[in-house]
């Protein structure tokens, strides 16, 4: 699998060339899904990671309909509104941010009509209107309908077919933004012409959420590196009793296939626990010699070095998902230890988002990795696939 050409989709340089950007209306599909707590953002590394996309538009006086979706609402939940997300915003940019009354209407459309250039109007959260995920085209219509030409920023969603993502572009002038450009060109060169020896490291709960990327990687990478619960169906597939971990029985025979490439790597040994808790007391066993009553929760220290090793000569290392439960001490060291070798790794280090960046961020080292991707779910699609929903439809506009 390749990655595919990212010069066949228009840049923001081309969409100012095809259109007149002062005063038109833009809509900007932007990945604004933060985390949050009690009301409060807790990591705003998504609204930032836009700031370079929104930032030309505003300075080109392009009156800007940014939009994104917020969690998993079922209609309408205040707890999800994008209130919060439009404050930050303001608080980032230099230019008058307005939450919109709603995502489409005529509420909304007057709220456009009342831009100014440089100004921007965030759209409430898109999945309060059903139309998003399902791809409704009435949606997508009405969403096309408040602006003049769209640009695609949001790479954690683009791998969805949702009607923000595939709609708009489908009707208007459109082009990538920035991040979406940055997002595919790294990992487009992973796929297409990688440092070696190029090194995956692959964790997380499931086992069955990997495989098609495994596959995919093998095609491209020289070692596969295996941590998390996805491990204990690999230990299974060689015969190993996994006690009380987690496993997917339908899928060892898969595992066992993938081991005998010799390039899927697994671990030596595992930290192990009766229960998942942060006062749990915890064992160091061999892999082959997990007890019946306990459950692996970490890859244990020899396995960690082992990796190690690995990681810090590789010529291009790829990381997605922990090596085990990270957010409780007992069962972190795997996963410190691997993000700290990823960080003195002299190779291009790309971590794909999601749990394994937050705990790039917990060890305090998500300034030393070349880049941090904002799609977890995405990044690992595009490296299976080699192209994703939303790339698809900016090409063909």
């Amino acid at each position: 699998m390749t990655g595919i050409p990212f010069r066949s989709v228009r840049s923001l340089e081309d969409l100012a060339a095809a259109v007149d950007l002062d005063g038109t209306r833009v809509f900007l599909r932007a990945d604004f899904n933060v985390p949050m707590q009690d009301g409060v953002i807790t990591d705003d590394l998504r609204i930032r990671a836009a700031l370079p996309t929104l930032n030309w538009l505003v300075e080109r006086g392009a009156r800007v309909v940014c939009a994104s979706h917020r969690g998993r609402p079922r209609g309408i939940d205040p707890e999800l509104s994008m209130a919060p997300i439009a404050e930050r915003l303001g608080e980032l940019i230099d230019a008058s941010v307005t939450l919109a009354p709603g995502v489409v209407g005529a509420g909304v459309e007057g709220a456009v009509e009342l831009l100014e250039p440089g100004d921007v109007l965030l759209l409430e959260n898109l999945r309060y209107e059903p139309g998003e995920t399902a791809n409704d085209p009435s949606f997508a219509g009405a969403l096309s309908a408040l602006a003049d030409a769209y640009v695609n920023d949001a790479f954690g969603a683009a791998h969805r077919a949702h009607a923000s993502i595939v709609g708009p572009p489908s009707i208007l002038p459109s082009a990538a933004g920035r991040l979406l450009h940055k997002e595919v060109e790294v990992l487009g060169t992973m796929l297409n012409s990688p440092r070696r020896p190029f090194v995956a490291v692959l964790g997380g709960a499931k086992v069955s959420d990997k495989l098609g990327v495994i596959d995919a990687l093998l095609e491209h990478c020289d070692d596969i590196l295996i941590g998390g619960a996805m491990c204990f169906t690999f230990l299974a597939a060689q015969g190993y009793s996994v006690g009380e971990s987690l496993m997917e029985p339908s899928h060892v025979e898969q595992c066992e296939r993938l081991l005998k490439t010799g390039r899927v790597h697994i671990p030596d040994d595992v930290v192990v626990a009766e229960a998942m808790k942060s006062d749990a007391v915890v064992e160091l066993v061999p892999a082959s010699a997990i007890p019946e009553d306990m459950m692996g929760l970490d890859i244990g220290p020899e396995t960690t070095a082992r990796y190690a090793q690995l990681v810090t000569g590789a010529g291009m290392v790829f990381w997605n998902g922990p090596m085990g439960v990270f957010e409780m001490e007992p069962f972190a060291a795997g996963t410190e230890g691997l993000a700290e070798a990823i960080a003195e790794s002299g190779g291009f280090t790309v971590v794909g988002g999601g749990d394994s960046a937050a705990a790039l961020r917990q060890f305090g080292l998500a300034d030393r990795v070349d880049h941090v991707s904002t799609g977890g779910g995405a990044s690992l699609e595009y490296l299976e696939q080699g192209d994703l929903p939303g790339l698809q439809v900016l090409r063909s506009n």
